[in-house]
């Protein structure tokens, strides 16, 4: 049986934590020292406060970081609420092997949050966060030992056609260095379909 899509108008800027990008990602934040690194459609997440936590230099890129510190908060805090909600509604449908229940889902994104919050706020955190998207980054090319992003493309599908993700792609890979690398979670759609443009980057 065909799973039900999850319930997205617009693109959502969750409060993902540092520990669901190691396991979505593969990371290991030891492996990490002296590279530079990039989250891009970051959101609202802990990953790039928890790795200047720990000395490595990361930056994040997300429209969402547009305007006010205050009204970026706000707004990621408003998101943990709306998605909640829907989990709720369609806890039957996950398997919660890993986050133990809708409520502990919450609470983690909360605490993720509160870190996220400070970071944003922070004068040393503040300037590594880029109001800026795909497929028009603001950094040199070659800038990045590592780039990741997490639940953006491939999983807007339908709001953003193959051309999108076949322009976004290059430019990953533009920024990232000789020998770096790029990494995307999921490679499905809120459909659980395959993405567009995987594999089928272009010259």
């Amino acid at each position: 049986m065909k799973k039900l899509a999850y319930p997205q108008a617009g693109v959502a800027s969750t409060c993902r934590s540092f520990e669901e990008y190691e396991r979505m990602f593969g990371i290991d934040a030891g492996q990490l020292s002296g590279q530079k690194v990039l989250d891009v459609a970051g959101g609202a997440s802990s990953f790039t406060a928890a790795l200047c936590a720990r000395g490595i230099d990361a930056y994040a890129a997300d429209p969402f970081y547009a305007g006010s510190r205050e009204e970026v908060i706000a707004a990621a805090e408003r998101e943990i609420d709306t998605s909640s909600a829907k989990l709720a509604a369609m806890a039957h449908i996950y398997d919660w092997s890993y986050y133990g229940s809708p409520e502990r889902h919450r609470r983690l994104r909360e605490a993720s949050h509160a870190m996220f919050a400070g970071h944003f706020r922070s004068a040393e955190g503040g300037g590594r966060y880029m109001a800026a998207g795909l497929p028009d980054l603001p950094f040199e090319d070659g800038t990045f030992g590592l780039a990741v992003c997490s639940h953006f493309l491939f999983l807007y599908a339908e709001q953003f056609g193959e051309a999108f993700h076949a322009a976004a792609l290059r430019e990953l890979l533009r920024v990232t260095r000789p020998g770096g690398e790029v990494r995307i979670y999921p490679l499905v759609t809120l459909s659980w379909e395959p993405g567009p443009a995987a594999g089928r980057t272009g010259g």
